[in-house]
């Protein structure tokens, strides 16, 4: 089936931006074209012609979606030809495939999980430490149930027991630590079941819930508020308690499932005994919805498929209010009492969340950064599979004779230089090193002068060639004295890593709304033409720029998808020389 099937659409141009605007042609129809025709899939679909985001609003009244889109018709104006390139647009975009993609989603998930989910194989993780290659051997089969879990208002949700068992299926006789396992809005359960079933084939009882609104669980998806945290809190209790149940629990999650591991970690259940959060959040406003106080492009889609009515409450919470202090914590490191196992990979989107939840509390967290980016499906390069997860609950909770990791840190140094075991983050024997940006290009002359660039579409590169290894190791940040000639303005700080031939790998990356430079509460006020000293910071890594190769700051007001391109009037101008710098912990 193809979009046309369902609705028609309109189009229009001016100057160089398009617009579309696609009309279900029934009430019933609009779901799906709000789940199915999202901005990144119109981005996609307009590859070659757009320049930077697509920005989608949604007109329910109207059964409506209005897209709005940057593209390289340089300086056209309305004409007769304009019209016919509006109406091409609205017309290729009618052809988009829109059958099959959530029952083909959902075909695929049902064979996913019974082909085990997110069951891990064997860990493939190069790493010389018999924490992450320790098991033992299965006990049980297992016994799964789905259930309802009564909350303290009077609700309840949808969970998938599972519990060790005999050979006839049936649960086995006495009583076994439990594990939290996953709690997040994907209505997936019997996928990341598969997760679990290693820990229930070894003695323990995992609880697989669905948050409210998701999976079968009544209400609906409000992501990491207090309802939620609290539920999280009702779910440890009530394993707990249970007769099955030897009282002592764990959770673990992954995302979705990791942030609200953490969050319900500060809640306190009395019966949580240790955690494991992976690629989880510190801050959901900083870590996820507003990079430096923009918003982050790339999320839409995310809440546009799995709590929508967020799309409407986040732009209203543009600074850090009490709204997103309930969905953090941050202010709350002094109730993270209990053991955690802190992952993540550093090609995460949450590898800075994961550094400050280890800084903030170093005496009972252990942290592990992988070469992963988001998502640790099984199979992975340099896969930890299972097997420290196991060590982790054996120690925590069974009291079994299991390792714990050598070195508080176990971290891999990108792009693909291996493992390497630390006491803290950033290491200890770190220096912190400088690089000034001069207004000749250079990255290390500190050469005195002020330069410009336009908010839509201008930048500034600074390059230094190394003759020796670099490895960064935490600590990144921008400290520049910028301002904008207009009434706002965004910086966007990217450093790269360019080897001899040009090939680019990303270092790192930070982002700040000038208005936010004071802290993103309140909004500090800018004056155009005014310089001010501001920091940027830069999400952590541990990366080595080998000799030969060169380290390239970019900036500019455009990182797409990572920000919005909100192409803001007037220039950003930066001074030079002493006054702008970045730093970084190096080993």
């Amino acid at each position: 089936m193809r979009l046309h099937d369902i609705a028609h659409a309109r189009a229009g141009d001016k100057g160089t931006t398009s617009d579309i605007t696609v009309i279900a042609y029934r009430a019933e129809d609009f779901e799906l074209l709000r789940r199915e025709v999202t901005a990144d899939r119109v981005r996609e679909h307009f590859a070659d012609i757009v320049r930077g985001e697509v920005r989608r609003f949604e007109l329910p009244q109207l059964r409506a979606l209005k897209f709005v889109l940057h593209n390289t018709l340089g300086g056209v104006t309305r004409t007769l030809d304009l019209d016919i390139h509006g109406k091409s647009l609205s017309s290729s975009l009618l052809e988009l495939d829109v059958s099959q993609t959530a029952q083909q989603m959902a075909e695929m998930m049902r064979q996913f999980a019974a082909a085990g989910g997110m069951r891990p194989g064997a860990p493939t993780v190069t790493v010389d430490d018999p924490f992450f290659t320790y098991d033992r051997p299965t006990e049980f089969a297992a016994h799964s149930e789905t259930i309802q879990v009564p909350m303290r208002d009077g609700s309840y949700l949808v969970c998938d027991l599972l519990r060790p068992a005999g050979p006839d299926g049936e649960p086995a006789e006495g009583t076994f630590p439990g594990i939290v396992y996953d709690f997040n809005a994907y209505g997936a359960r019997a996928v990341f079941a598969g997760g679990a079933m290693p820990f229930v084939e070894r003695g323990y009882v995992a609880l697989v819930p669905s948050v409210r609104g998701s999976g079968d669980s009544p209400g609906h998806v409000e992501p990491f508020g207090v309802q939620e945290q609290e539920d999280g809190y009702d779910l440890v209790e009530w394993l707990a308690a249970q007769p099955f149940c030897t009282g002592r629990v764990g959770m673990q999650g992954i995302s979705y499932g990791g942030h609200t591991t953490m969050l319900t970690a500060v809640q306190q259940p009395p019966h949580l005994a240790a955690i494991i959060p992976v690629q989880a959040l510190s801050d959901w406003y900083e870590n996820t919805i507003y990079h430096g106080g923009i918003y982050n492009a790339r999320i839409r889609d995310w809440q546009q498929t799995t709590a929508p009515d967020t799309l409407d409450t986040y732009p209203r919470h543009p600074l850090h209010d009490d709204f997103w202090r309930e969905r953090s914590v941050k202010h709350r490191y002094d109730q993270l009492t209990v053991p955690v196992l802190d992952v993540g990979g550093w090609l995460d989107q949450y590898r800075q969340a994961m550094v400050e939840n280890f800084a903030a509390c170093q005496a009972n967290t252990w942290m592990v950064a992988g070469p992963w980016p988001h998502g640790m499906v099984p199979g992975q390069l340099e896969d930890i599979a299972f097997a420290g997860y196991l060590a982790w609950w054996d120690v925590w909770l069974a009291d079994r004779p299991a390792p714990l990791p050598r070195s508080k840190v176990t971290s891999y140094e990108l792009p693909d230089h291996g493992w390497r075991r630390f006491d803290t983050w950033p290491p200890a024997n770190s220096v912190t090193r400088q690089w000034f940006p001069g207004s000749d290009g250079s990255l290390t002359s500190g050469e005195p002068g002020i330069a410009e660039f336009d908010q839509d579409g201008g930048k500034l590169v600074f390059e230094a060639r190394l003759s020796e290894d670099l490895v960064i190791t935490g600590g990144l940040g921008a400290t520049l004295r910028a301002g904008t000639t207009g009434p706002d303005g965004n910086i966007a700080v990217v450093l790269d890593d360019v080897d001899a031939t040009g090939d680019v790998v990303r270092i790192s990356q930070g982002w700040l709304k000038l208005s936010h430079r004071d802290g993103h509460d309140r909004l500090a006020p800018v004056q155009p033409g005014a310089l001010y000293d501001v920091a940027i910071p830069i999400w952590a890594t541990h990366h080595r720029v080998v000799a030969g190769h060169t380290l390239r700051l970019t900036l500019s007001s455009e990182d797409y998808p990572q920000i919005d391109t909100e192409r803001l009037p007037g220039r950003i101008r930066v001074e030079l020389g002493g006054a702008s710098a970045i730093s970084a912990n190096v080993l």
